[in-house]
């Protein structure tokens, strides 16, 4: 069964995963007109990375808002039926580090999700990395000097993060990704070693915990993959608009909105990780 009030876009692909996307924030309303909620916007990038794979996976999406404040709704751990398999949620203008009623009970959530149901897969997205690995045991907070990392980002990828992301040895140890985060992991999960062997796949210039891997449970990203030059742009001015970020800041992270991005090639590796398709990594 579907949580009560989810939205569900079903893949007409055989080979499907049952996700299901806790949005935790809206896109601008320009990106809301034209291409939907956020979970609408991941669920078209992960059918486009279902499609290009191969062998080609599938995807069926459901979609729940989240955020109790502004009339969403964080679903009890019985609502979620046995057919979900991953859980996937997104960014968010809000701050994983916060003690807000909502953030705590998505916390208690995740915590009694991951003790009941070892058949899930767990991904996030910026705040969704953050909210996942603070129900794991990680601290979360602002980076100290206030310095944001925005828009277009070179990852320096570890051996793990390599064979998640299919790079041949002989090339450069890289990707590169849309970032818009002020707030960071400090540390990545520390978990009983006989469970559980936790990875951080890649770091930054600015940020030393890019995304955490955990086989067959967690596969955690700082940045977007489901950004695009006109989101990447949208979403700058909403923070400058909110007072949040610097105008000068904005308009330097507007200047590489443009430059080409490994989205579609982090989807790709998601999709695998909720297929099962990481056992040998």
């Amino acid at each position: 069964m579907a949580p009560a009030e989810a939205r569900t876009i079903v893949s007409s692909h055989p080979d499907s995963v049952r996700m299901l996307v806790l949005e935790t924030d809206e896109p601008h309303p320009d990106t809301q007109r034209e291409r939907g909620s956020f979970g609408e916007v991941l669920n078209e990038l992960f059918q486009r990375a279902g499609e290009a794979h191969e062998p080609k996976l599938g995807i069926e999406t459901l979609m729940m808002y989240a955020v109790e404040p502004e009339g969403g709704r964080i679903p009890d751990a019985e609502e979620i039926g046995d057919d979900v398999h991953a859980i996937l949620i997104t960014g968010s203008v809000y701050d994983a580090h916060s003690d807000e009623e909502w953030v705590l009970k998505l916390l208690r959530l995740i915590q009694e999700l991951w003790k009941t149901r070892p058949d899930i897969r767990f991904t996030g997205i910026c705040f969704g990395h953050q909210i996942l690995c603070r129900a794991l045991g990680s601290k979360v907070k602002p980076q100290e000097n206030n310095e944001w990392e925005l828009s277009h980002t070179r990852l320096t990828l570890n051996d793990v993060g390599r064979r998640l992301f299919a790079i041949p040895p002989h090339d450069p140890p890289h990707i590169h990704l849309h970032e818009m985060h002020l707030d960071h992991v400090v540390q990545a999960p520390v978990l009983d070693p006989a469970e559980h062997t936790v990875h951080v796949w890649a770091t930054s210039e600015h940020t030393d915990v890019q995304g955490v891997y955990i086989q067959g449970r967690l596969f955690t990203s700082q940045g977007h993959m489901e950004f695009d030059e006109d989101m990447v742009r949208r979403q700058l001015e909403m923070r400058v608009e909110s007072g949040s970020l610097d105008a000068q800041e904005a308009r330097e992270a507007e200047a590489r909105a443009e430059w080409m991005h490994d989205g579609l090639v982090v989807a790709k590796a998601v999709l695998r990780f909720f297929h099962g398709d990481d056992d040998d990594i």
